[in-house]
């Protein structure tokens, strides 16, 4: 690719038959301009209303018109949005799409890079990757991740430094039927490691990323409920590695 417009991109992505999905629960605030935003890059935008209860569907209803839009009245967590998405996604014919958060972090501007990099690494895994020397980053976004990428080494072998993003773009044809067994936070990570362990190839692509201002920040992370599923998600995948993981790559090493 060497057009860079976001013309030229959207062209692309109608060509390779990829779509943007975002997952939102109480953003009224951003959503519209993420929409808005993405719009200049794909024509072809999922978003799941997750349940939201501030003005979130009032304004996703407004655009209805340019969105393909799934909405339900009940709460039901980020990994059973991407679930929606990515099922509705397959029944629209696409054979990937990009996930980006609702609350402004990822930047439309870098969706070119996610298409560049699956571009030369098709039927690849895209993650988005974050740089962790950003001063806006909170804290404890950069020991969660260091958290993460231990047991992710653990649970499959490989190295990540960004295991906790959700700006990827995911091979859908290559996952096959592939979905979130988890509803909550803890899905896209778990969707990683499965992913490993299908041998799918992981290509982190640094991304630029946009945190706001405390007290403008928006997060539905429950510290004490999420880390508890997380470390049981984490003791059962590190067991499942032990009897499933490491032998699925092992089979399915080229």
């Amino acid at each position: 690719m060497t057009k860079e417009t976001p013309a030229h991109i959207k062209e692309e992505m109608q060509k390779t038959k990829i779509c943007i999905l975002i997952p939102t629960y109480n953003n009224e605030k951003t959503i519209e301009q993420v929409v808005s935003s993405t719009m200049n890059y794909c024509k072809d935008i999922i978003v799941v209303n997750d349940g939201s209860t501030d003005n979130t569907k009032n304004i996703l209803e407004g655009i209805r018109d340019k969105i393909t839009l799934i909405t339900y009245p009940k709460n039901k967590g980020k990994g059973y949005a991407i679930k929606q998405g990515f099922q509705k996604a397959r029944e629209k014919g696409f054979d990937a799409t990009i996930t980006m958060d609702s609350d402004g972090q990822h930047l439309a501007e870098d969706i070119p890079l996610l298409l560049n990099a699956y571009s030369n690494n098709p039927n690849s895994l895209i993650i988005g990757q974050r740089s962790f020397n950003n001063p806006n980053m909170p804290n404890k976004n950069s020991f969660a991740n260091r958290f993460s990428n231990f047991w992710f080494k653990l649970q499959t072998g490989k190295k990540l430094n960004d295991t906790q993003t959700g700006f990827r773009l995911y091979p859908l044809k290559k996952m096959k039927r592939m979905k979130p067994l988890n509803n909550r936070y803890e899905a896209e990570y778990e969707l990683l490691v499965r992913i490993a362990w299908r041998n799918i190839k992981l290509i982190e692509q640094p991304i630029n990323v946009y945190y706001p201002p405390l007290e403008e920040r928006v997060s539905h992370f429950r510290p004490t409920k999420d880390f508890v599923r997380i470390s049981l998600l984490n003791t059962f995948l590190t067991i499942a590695a032990l009897f499933y993981g490491y032998f699925s790559m092992l089979i399915r090493k080229k």
